[in-house]
């Protein structure tokens, strides 16, 4: 299946722009599922047919979804409940009944990405075209998953749950009982979800469709935008510049916005793939308005973003990794070598990534930003490094 994430800054028409996306798909006979995260029903003013928490039909070969994070956040503790009911019990705690239950922060965000992943393992589908929220939510969406897997691991390492024999003396040792069976199942079965939804969106039929209109706040937020997406691998497959005004507007206030609008579009079309789409002067209703806009197919999968190493040892004595992070500012970089991962700040942005393991054997012996690009240089450690011969 082809999954096209689409994002923008709040006000842009990113979610007209998603639901006529899929309409256009739709139309062309591909089978299309449109996923949004949108809490009031956007989508269904746009494609003029209601969705809700449950799939329905809103033209032929296109579906659309908006999932009930609450009703979702309520299944997931009952079952909870049902699963730790013995430590429940001894504890004296009371259960909580569904009917009180309130999503707690940050349970809106998982609710959503297990839909997306159910909706990207579906065989109904060829096309899945995820209408995210504003930029910042949808970055900071997009790196939940990896986050969170990396806090099982380190909370609760799947290594100590071999050691059941060991664990009543090691309790008896620290003075505390130790984790029990059941929180390391739990947790497994979490990192399998997480894992599945990280290999939803790190596959490489899967891009991000950028809509924002030409402004000098469209630009700082498509640029914003497009390197926290390369932090996270992700690859821009379209600018979407939506609401362009005509060329025959030029007369009254409407020339000095349609001059503004001309020199970022021509700024953007120096590093993207951009698509304009016209202002209709309304809001676009129903499936005619959508079909006016006139939004770009899908394209083909885009090749996947790379971070490969170099070998340069030959020549320099180093291995090289390359990190493409376009509009990275090099006063606002910042990496800090931590065991076998790395922690890049770029910006406002931050991510902790694992070394490669050619890496994992060297140090670190300088980086530099060029045209784009961080390159980060590695020392072969001798005391790790194997031997080249006598």
């Amino acid at each position: 299946m082809r999954t096209i994430l689409i994002t923008g800054p709040g006000g842009s028409g990113r979610t007209t722009i998603a639901a006529a996306t899929a309409l256009r798909a739709a139309a062309d006979g591909t089978r299309t599922l449109l996923l949004s995260a949108d809490h009031t029903d956007t989508p269904g003013v746009a494609l003029g047919t209601g969705t809700g928490p449950a799939p329905a039909e809103a033209a032929p070969n296109l579906t659309a979804w908006r999932p009930d994070a609450t009703e979702r956040f309520r299944q997931d503790l009952t079952a909870f409940q049902d699963r730790a009911a013995n430590v429940l019990d001894l504890l004296g705690a009371a259960r909580l009944d569904a009917e009180e239950v309130t999503p707690l922060p940050g349970a809106e965000e998982l609710s959503f990405l297990r839909a997306l992943r159910d909706a990207a393992l579906s065989d109904r589908y060829d096309l899945l075209v995820v209408d995210l929220p504003p930029l910042a939510g949808a970055l900071a969406l997009l790196g939940l998953p990896e986050q969170l897997r990396r806090y099982l691991r380190r909370l609760l390492p799947p290594e100590r749950q071999a050691a059941r024999a060991l664990r009543p003396v090691l309790g008896r040792l620290a003075g505390v009982p130790m984790p029990a069976d059941w929180l390391y199942e739990t947790a497994a079965r979490w990192d399998v979800e997480l894992a599945a939804v990280e290999a939803v969106l790190t596959d490489r039929n899967t891009a991000v469709r950028l809509v924002a209109e030409p402004g000098p706040a469209g630009a700082d937020a498509v640029r914003a935008a497009t390197l926290g997406l390369a932090l996270r691998g992700l690859r821009t497959e379209a600018l979407i510049a939506n609401r362009t005004l005509p060329e025959a507007a030029l007369d009254g206030w409407l020339a000095g916005l349609l001059a503004q609008q001309r020199k970022t579009l021509a700024d953007w079309r120096e590093s993207y793939d951009v698509r304009p789409v016209p202002h209709l002067g309304r809001d676009p209703h129903g499936p005619d308005d959508l079909t006016a806009l006139a939004v770009p197919a899908v394209n083909p999968a885009p090749d996947p973003v790379e971070w490969p190493v170099g070998d340069r040892i030959a020549e320099d004595g180093v291995l090289v990794w390359h990190l493409p992070l376009p509009g990275a500012i090099r006063e606002e970089l910042d990496l800090v070598r931590r065991g076998d991962e790395l922690l890049i700040t770029a910006g406002p942005f931050r991510r902790i990534v694992p070394l490669p393991s050619a890496l994992r054997r060297c140090t670190v012996a300088g980086a530099g930003l060029r045209d784009g690009e961080l390159r980060i240089r590695f020392a072969p450690d001798p005391a790790l490094w194997p031997s080249t011969g006598r």
